[in-house]
């Protein structure tokens, strides 16, 4: 099973800010947890919306707009991907993930389990998809 655990953005990490020296060195720890454990799959930051774009689509056709946006409650700082044996052991990690922003700041993670193959009815576009994932690993 395999979890994404998304930490959403603020206003401090759409502006760009750096985490401090502390964060950084709690994020590390964690992360190096989860690769000894065995069940991290990747993990990274995002850069601030403001250097990313959506495409919106509506009655056929698709409208690009340019970041940054303005409800950062909507958007995602950065994630961490990991594949675990059960969703209660994905949320014994997700526990331990560290406050997003440092612990005296307000911050937020969200989980989210991804499909996997067998999610879905079997016919040719699954296993067209299936086939595709295969190449890439």
């Amino acid at each position: 099973m395999r979890f994404m655990i998304m930490v959403k953005a603020t206003a401090v990490s759409e502006a760009g800010g750096a985490p401090d020296e502390a964060l950084m060195a709690a994020m590390g720890a964690y992360h190096e947890e989860l690769a000894k454990a065995g069940v991290l799959l990747d993990a990274t930051g995002l850069q601030p919306s403001a250097k990313g774009w959506r495409v919106h689509y509506s009655g056929g056709k698709r409208t690009v707009v340019d970041g940054p946006f303005a409800e950062t409650r909507e958007l995602i700082a950065g994630y961490t991907l990991i594949q675990v044996r059960s969703r209660e052991e994905a949320m014994e990690w997700a526990r331990r993930f560290p406050a997003p922003f440092g612990d005296q700041a307000d911050g937020e993670i969200e989980v989210r389990q991804l499909y996997e193959r067998e999610d879905f009815e079997p016919g040719p576009e699954a296993e067209r998809l299936r086939e595709l994932n295969a190449a890439k690993h």
